[in-house]
């Protein structure tokens, strides 16, 4: 699973990312600072299932507090978008390829409307934000359309004088942005549109199968960054009524960033999507330190109860992707070979059954299935079983 941090240049993208995921990225206050993508880790908290079997878990990846889960996930940061980026414009050639392997899409928009459309500063208030809304998705719905349209005239004229199945073929030629057949199936399906015939498919028929397309296997929520700044809560409060159908999240990556610092340096105590954070004791604050942390406190925690940023990567991950935790592990059987209680946890997919699981954490236990055990309420359950969130289970093979 893959994670990709998207927008227009000059938004706070790789502030974001960098609060994300702390990874060592430059942060600049002009267009373009990202050229190559960055790659991090962020984290989703899930309750651990630890709690339940009064032990203390001890994670392999990401950590654990006060039963408290965080899951690791693959985050990628890319070059900012310009209008025009499908044809090659600013970055949008390399942009577009870096997505995709990409499962979910964070589109980080300036909500103070403080850039304009080329990414440049500009006065606060004076660019409405909900443009880059509609240009990102439109230049996403172009650069699959490009994709698709690859050949289009001898590609259609193929299908229908050999007789071959289109939607294998559309498959086939979508399959680096995640398209599958199954998918192909559905959205022909549902467009109405002809399988014999697709030479008579029009140039809207297409962009409409592009885009479908493009909703379903690079699913979106919008972060609203510098909520904080003037102005931007009253824009936020607009794109939520211009675009009922999006998932739109209010941040602040500038301050996520600053208290997750501060927590590095043991300057704090503080747990990302915390309401509060409190000072160590005997930590060393200047006067100025100490004013820019109240007033982070008293002007985006108080008032909006989380920086926002860990809200955004939890709802891209269980909202928006819809998956689910599972934890493996057995009646009288929580530790591994090395003595670590709970070492791991899982994120797949929801509806995934036991087999699924099994194939997850290793092909032979998927090959060589034989039940799986519910350590929770100790039933043993067969392959089908389907799974639920924290759900604790145990494969048994015949390998």
């Amino acid at each position: 699973m893959l994670v990709g941090v998207v927008g227009k240049a000059n938004v706070g993208k790789s502030t974001f990312f960098k609060a994300l995921t702390l990874a060592d990225v430059e942060i600049a206050n002009y267009p373009f600072a990202t050229i190559k993508p960055n790659h991090g880790v962020g984290f989703v908290r899930v309750e651990c299932a630890d709690k339940e079997f009064n032990v203390q878990c001890n994670p392999r990846e990401g950590f654990c507090v006060n039963h408290t889960r965080f899951v690791p996930v693959d985050v990628i940061d890319v070059a900012g978008l310009v209008p025009g980026a499908h044809e090659g414009k600013g970055m949008g050639a390399q942009f577009l390829n870096d997505l995709n392997g990409a499962d979910a899409l964070i589109h980080v928009i300036d909500c103070a409307g403080t850039t304009n459309e080329r990414g440049e500063s500009i006065t606060i208030g004076t660019y409405d934000p909900a443009n880059d809304v509609k240009f990102l998705e439109e230049e996403l719905d172009y650069w699959y359309l490009d994709i698709l349209k690859r050949g289009w005239e001898r590609f259609a004229r193929q299908i229908q004088q050999e007789h071959l199945d289109v939607v294998k073929l559309l498959a086939k030629q979508l399959s680096g942005v995640g398209v599958s057949e199954n998918i192909c199936k559905e959205v022909i399906h549902k467009l109405g549109l002809n399988k014999e015939t697709p030479s008579t498919w029009t140039e809207e028929e297409l962009f409409t199968l592009a885009s479908t397309f493009r909703k379903i296997t690079k699913p979106m929520i919008i972060a609203a960054n510098k909520i904080d700044v003037p102005g931007a809560y009253e824009n936020f409060e607009r794109l939520k009524k211009q675009f009922p159908d999006h998932m739109i999240i209010p941040c602040s990556a500038e301050t996520e960033l600053a208290l997750k610092e501060a927590a590095k340096h043991k300057l704090i105590n503080y747990l990302p999507g915390s309401d509060d954070f409190s000072i160590v004791k005997g930590a060393e604050l200047n006067d100025k330190q100490k004013v820019g942390l109240n007033f982070l406190k008293d002007n985006v925690l108080k008032k909006f109860k989380t920086s926002g940023v860990q809200d955004v990567i939890e709802k891209s991950i269980f909202e928006l992707l819809k998956y689910i935790a599972i934890f493996p592990g057995g009646v009288g059987k929580l530790e591994d070979q090395y003595g670590n209680i709970m070492p791991d946890c899982f994120l797949i997919p929801e509806k995934s059954t036991a087999l699924d699981f099994a194939y997850k954490i290793h092909s032979d236990l998927g090959d060589h299935f034989i039940r799986a055990i519910d350590a929770k309420s100790k039933r043993t359950v067969g392959k089908d079983h389907v799974l639920n969130h924290r759900d604790v289970v145990e494969i048994i093979s015949d390998k």
